[in-house]
């Protein structure tokens, strides 16, 4: 974590995203559609970091929308859409396709337990654990150490 730039596609929260910067990336791009739950994670980073003294930056639009724009390679991806939406297959193909991910990059998703979560090729599963109805999983992108 120490060093890396990550991004928290669907912020909700911005819990995955805060607990980066505590760890010690180096910036956090927080990007979350709704408004009032945008505010809420700029009121919430204002009150850990009064200074902005970590590198971190609030995007409110939606993930496909942020997707369409100009791509930054980051190390760490945090993906927990809304289940059921598509949106994690979608988020998954753009950020492989679109040069979103650096070449050794990880990205931790969420996803119902039980659900096979559908990943571009070259990503491997480095450790994957369920909690009541949720899964989780981190996959890395690039060679596996297998």
């Amino acid at each position: 974590m120490p060093g890396a730039r990550c991004l928290d596609l669907f912020a909700g929260s911005g819990a995955l995203g805060l607990e980066a910067l505590s760890r010690g990336a180096s910036h956090v791009t927080f990007v979350e559609r709704d408004a009032q739950t945008a505010r809420a994670i700029e009121t919430c980073l204002a009150q850990w970091d009064p200074g902005h003294g970590h590198d971190w930056t609030l995007i409110e639009t939606d993930a496909r929308a942020f997707l369409d724009g100009a791509a930054r390679p980051f190390d760490i991806v945090f993906l927990d859409p809304p289940f059921g939406s598509g949106l994690l297959e979608m988020a998954c193909a753009r950020l492989e396709h679109a040069a979103w991910l650096a070449p050794d990059a990880r990205v931790y998703l969420e996803c119902p337990a039980g659900a096979a979560p559908a990943v571009p090729a070259g990503w491997w599963s480095a450790k994957a654990k369920q909690a009541g109805q949720v899964g989780y999983h981190l996959y890395q992108r690039g060679i596996s150490s297998e």
